[in-house]
């Protein structure tokens, strides 16, 4: 491994290292003007994490699909939902007498026979899709793939399939009401184990209470921040290897590739079935712990969070795709929340507007006053509209995303080699922290 390959790989590290110690610090001053308890602290940390890792995973294998191989997939939700339930048809345990979501039974297999299932699923999935989709535009494989989201989504929420007993069990999905998740917590040896409940007797004091249930929670957040590493380290490998080089060459000019005698459909069917089974694990991790499966969690909105999260990062670099991730989710989709709160403390919005026209209105007068308390109190709604025009800003000012052009190179090895007459030329490393042979 040359020098400059490891001096990028160290820089990337410390850059997403950076970037998620500015944001805690960041929290933990938002915290700090909200007179937020040590526990309160402890809870914000952890939810944060907790969505920066969600979506760090999901942007990683979104990036695999679009950044490497040029995949127009937006029906993440989709497959997200299909690893979720199916991992939960096949752990649940049988169906007591309780009624409601509960009395939905499961094959009761260990739960990481589950999950594998439920990743399985997810693949054959994309591959149902890919094959007839990748042989067109790709704009066609973007229709077909939001259309199947809606089709699992209307699915799993229809009456049709909340209960259907099959080999005589009272299998299904629950329908609108959701699936009961009524299997052993998957950490709970970990949280029983005397260390952590050492740890547990160290920060009881500091909150007044116990904090078995914030630190559970920022324990999970963590364990996922392990395998947003993994998904890290896999596409690396990947990308390295001359599956993903070819992937690299599928994206720049699929039609060169294949005059090079590749068969192109071949590799984007595996990398499209491989970024499915990672979404189906990360749809898995989001809820394995909620308690139960809530099927309006999977609505069209998730995916293209997942999307605006890639772009602020910029399509082709895993690093930047865990960075988007962590400014989504700790500027975007949590920052306008904690914003609101900012602001109540130290302007009054109890007066404002119960509609948008009362709040325009007084605009035309020179009286801002109304619209900005309206627009305070109903940050939440226009949370969307908040990220719709960050993304129009990006895609005008910086479409290459935050981290500018960083997508990896198709070749293995430099392709500069040495100037006759003495001077050598700078080689540009084919990493992940390198910069794309089409920047100037």
């Amino acid at each position: 491994m040359s020098a400059s390959f490891r001096d990028f790989e160290v820089n990337d590290t410390m850059l997403i290292i950076g970037a998620l110690l500015g944001l805690y610090a960041l929290y933990l001053l938002a915290g700090s003007a909200l007179g937020y308890s040590f526990r309160g602290q402890l809870n914000s940390l952890a939810r944060l994490t907790f969505l920066i890792a969600v979506y760090g995973m999901l942007a990683l294998a979104l990036n695999l699909q679009w950044g490497y191989t040029g995949l127009f997939n937006i029906g993440i939700a989709g497959f997200m939902a299909v690893g979720l339930y199916t991992m939960a048809i096949v752990s649940k345990p049988p169906a007591s007498a309780t009624a409601g979501a509960a009395t939905v039974s499961g094959l009761g297999l260990p739960l990481w026979v589950g999950i594998i299932a439920g990743m399985l699923a997810a693949a054959l999935l994309g591959l149902l899709i890919a094959l007839p989709a990748l042989r067109l535009r790709a704009d066609y494989l973007a229709i077909v793939t939001i259309a199947m989201s809606e089709i699992v989504r209307f699915t799993v929420m229809s009456n049709q399939f909340q209960n259907v007993v099959i080999f005589g069990r009272n299998l299904g999905t629950g329908g609108g009401r959701g699936l009961l998740l009524n299997y052993d917590d998957p950490l709970q040896p970990l949280f029983d184990s005397a260390p952590y409940a050492a740890v547990e007797d160290v920060l009881n004091p500091l909150v007044g209470g116990s904090v078995g249930p914030v630190l559970d929670s920022l324990t999970y957040a963590i364990i996922l921040m392990g395998f947003v590493a993994g998904f890290y380290w896999l596409l690396k490998r990947t990308g390295e290897s001359p599956f993903g080089r070819v992937l690299k060459a599928i994206r720049e000019d699929e039609e060169v590739a294949n005059a090079l005698g590749k068969d192109t459909d071949r590799f984007k069917i595996k990398s499209f079935m491989l970024g499915c089974a990672l979404m189906g694990l990360a749809g898995i991790l989001w809820q394995l712990r909620q308690g139960a499966i809530t099927p309006t969690s999977f609505r069209p909105q998730v995916t293209f969070f997942v999307w605006l999260a890639l772009i602020i990062g910029g399509a082709g670099s895993n690093t930047g795709s865990v960075l988007g991730a962590a400014v989504f989710a700790g500027l975007l989709f949590q920052g306008p929340l904690y914003l609101k709160n900012i602001i109540r403390q130290v302007y009054d919005v109890s007066a404002s507007p119960n509609t948008f026209a009362d709040a325009i209105g007084p605009i035309f007068a020179g009286n801002v006053s109304p619209f900005v308390a309206y627009t305070i109190n109903n940050i939440n709604a226009l949370q969307l509209v908040i990220m719709g025009v960050v993304l129009i800003l990006i895609m005008q000012r910086r479409p290459e995303g935050v981290l500018g052009h960083r997508k990896e190179e198709a070749a293995s090895i430099p392709l500069s080699r040495p100037r006759s007459g003495g001077g050598t030329a700078e080689p540009k490393p084919a990493t992940d922290g390198g910069r794309g042979g089409d920047e100037q």
